[in-house]
């Protein structure tokens, strides 16, 4: 009998990234999850018995590199890499983003899944085939007043997606880049907040204009996120690359930001 696949999930401990691993846990995989958060990295395997974990941060490519040599260790082997770690970044007008925030942004959001995928790929290839799953927003497909920093990663994803997508498919593997509207979750209530003290509004009143610029009128479950991985990375997703995937009840415009 051949092993279960194996994915590895970074930002993997809380919000969505728990959703993505558990879901893969259904799936039958066998799943690594890491995290720069070491406290909850311990909670989500002590719910989740089974799964491996490193403490890492993404941005920091030694820590990258250590924790792929410990996937290899531990499994020899990886079909799927789910980049997941972001970070918000600031939320205040261009002139105002200290370039500290700017470049940590960076550093996290798109360096990460440099980091990760350079070590990835050499693996999927080994195995014949595979997916890379990037998420990304639906920032990537308009612009985002206030959160330069944060648009700028999420349109460079994509663009790294589709290259990826070109360079791997001759190997078998498959790459796309997921972008999720507003999540509900505690992260996207965080955003609401400092979005709300920027604007002089209500949390409230940010969450209204968040919902009314998708057509559904809705926020997103993580779980919408994490099956649609899911597909990408299964027999039925096998013919779908190079995609940039909105969930996110479609998103008409951020054009009623100054509302």
């Amino acid at each position: 009998m051949s092993e279960s696949p194996v994915m590895l999930v970074t930002g993997g401990a809380t919000g969505i990234g728990r959703v993505i691993a558990d879901r893969f846990i259904r799936g039958g995989y066998r799943v690594h999850v890491s995290d720069v958060d070491g406290d909850a990295l311990q909670r989500c395997a002590a719910a989740m018995p089974g799964i491996s974990t490193s403490v890492a941060d993404v941005a920091d490519v030694d820590a990258v590199n250590a924790m792929f040599d410990q996937l290899d260790k531990t499994y020899g082997r990886l079909d799927v890499l789910v980049n997941n770690a972001g970070i918000s970044g600031p939320t205040a007008a261009v002139e105002d983003i200290v370039p500290a925030d700017w470049e940590r942004t960076i550093a996290v959001d798109l360096n990460g899944q440099f980091y990760c995928a350079r070590r990835a790929v050499p693996m999927l290839k080994a195995r014949g085939g595979g997916s890379i799953v990037n998420i990304s927003s639906n920032a990537a497909f308009f612009g985002f007043p206030l959160r330069a920093p944060y648009t700028a990663c999420k349109w460079a994803m994509v663009g790294f997606t589709k290259t990826l997508a070109m360079e791997l498919g001759p190997f078998g593997v498959r790459v796309n880049a997921l972008c999720p509207g507003s999540v509900e979750g505690p992260r996207i209530d965080g955003v609401i907040e400092r979005d709300a003290a920027t604007r002089h509004k209500t949390p409230a009143e940010i969450r209204e204009i968040y919902a009314r610029q998708s057509s559904m009128r809705l926020f997103v479950k993580a779980e919408d996120v994490a099956n649609m991985a899911f597909f990408l990375c299964s027999a039925e997703g096998a013919t779908i690359s190079g995609q940039a995937i909105g969930i996110d009840g479609h998103t008409e415009s951020l054009s009623n930001w100054l509302d």
